[in-house]
């Protein structure tokens, strides 16, 4: 019985934290929304109105800032992009990482290392992915179709008569 409990605890963490990589690159537009839903909800909004609001403004800001960095050439432009991302994962990071930590019962310095190296570790992973969603070939590959030229019409062909 011990070891069905050990092996579900395994899988339990390596759950959360599957989850936490996965859910890193939102951490940004979940932030948003959720402020966008409480400022909604202390205007009069209602319960289901804020929430609206939340979800729409989470979905707006992804795609927008999907986009930008999709768009953007300029290699500061687009750090400055990722920074916005990785932060805020980074601090989901340091906190998810800290309170699994404590659960280990270590001690105070190594719970602190540890949750400085699962803030870095998410924070790049939310960097990547979110590269890897808008590569650069994106901009190249949208400046291509939108600037490609109809088909020119073959040249006139020479007939041999046969």
């Amino acid at each position: 019985m011990i070891l069905v409990g050990i092996a579900l605890s395994l899988f339990g963490v390596g759950f959360l934290c599957w989850l936490l990589f996965a859910l890193a690159v939102y951490a940004t537009p979940f932030f948003v929304g959720v402020t966008a839903a409480l400022v909604a909800f202390n205007y009069g909004a209602g319960m289901v109105g804020s929430l609206i609001v939340g979800l729409a403004v989470s979905a707006i800001t992804l795609v927008a800032c999907q986009a930008a960095f999709a768009v953007a050439k300029s290699p500061a432009v687009r750090g400055a992009i990722a920074l916005v991302f990785g932060a805020p994962a980074a601090v989901a990071g340091f906190h998810a990482t800290f309170g699994l930590a404590q659960i280990g019962g270590s001690l105070e310095v190594w719970r602190d290392l540890f949750a400085v190296i699962g803030a870095v570790i998410v924070g790049c992973t939310a960097f990547v992915r979110l590269t890897r969603t808008t590569g650069p070939t994106s901009y190249e590959r949208s400046v291509a179709f939108i600037s490609a030229q109809p088909p020119s019409p073959p040249l006139a062909s020479s007939t041999t008569g046969d």
